[in-house]
């Protein structure tokens, strides 16, 4: 059987007697579009309106960098809760250690009234505390938060998370000294994760201060066989 959408003489004659019906029409052409016309002709602008479009455009973006701006600083306040060292007793410390919530760092010195490094930490603490709101800076006085506790261990650092500690430092010989310096803190907590800090790696020291001379020298003196042979350097594990 012929087609009877074929172009033939014959299919013609037939449409005009109205045998088969008309050939349909082909769908229309759409119109090609000219790209080069889309948009913005810069090349026929004024300087004027170059100068308008630049200002809307300029101001498009500083508004998206503002939006993002407002959502990082309020996402940043939302965990900034702290900003100062906190004093707590032995009351408070399953409150304020183990249980200061998810994800939050917490870190606990231990100190004495009398100690130079100790109140040398302290004061590094503050400033550090301030930098870092999100984390929780706590001290407390080493006997009135464990009973018994050393001397030779302070200034002791205790670093909490999810309620578990995750590292400790005890004793004079973790921190360097009298010369420990409150970015030399700032990075020893940035290696342990618990701070990020954009300080450059300080230079290590290549001369030892006289005080960390004196305490090794007091550490390689033999103990006397009724002195305490407990092991102060893991003392909560």
């Amino acid at each position: 059987m012929q087609d009877q959408n074929e172009d033939t003489e014959w299919n013609d004659i037939l449409r005009k007697h109205k045998i088969i019906p008309q050939k349909p029409k082909p769908p229309p052409v759409e119109d090609e579009v000219d790209l080069s016309e889309q948009g913005n002709n810069y090349e026929d602008m004024t300087l004027d309106e170059l100068d308008e479009m630049e200002d809307e455009e300029e101001e498009e973006i500083m508004l998206q960098y503002r939006q993002q701006r407002m959502a990082e600083m309020k996402a940043k306040f939302a965990k900034a809760k702290y900003g100062d060292v906190r004093e707590i007793s032995a009351i408070d410390y399953v409150q304020q250690v183990n249980k200061a919530g998810e994800g939050v760092w917490v870190i606990l010195h231990l100190y004495k009234q009398g100690i130079p490094l100790c109140k040398l930490i302290n004061q590094h603490l503050t400033v550090l505390a301030s930098k870092f709101p999100e984390v929780k800076f706590l001290k407390s006085i080493s006997t009135t938060c464990i009973p018994n506790f050393p001397d030779r261990n302070l200034p002791t650092v205790f670093v909490y998370k999810d309620g578990n500690m995750v590292t400790q430092w005890l004793g004079p010989m973790n921190f360097g000294g009298m010369s420990l310096t409150c970015d030399e803190l700032e990075w020893k907590f940035h290696g342990a994760d618990i701070i990020k800090s954009t300080l450059d790696a300080p230079q290590k020291r290549e001369v030892h201060d006289v005080m960390m001379s004196s305490i090794r020298s007091s550490h390689d003196k033999p103990k006397k066989d009724d002195d305490d042979s407990s092991d102060d350097d893991d003392y909560f594990n």
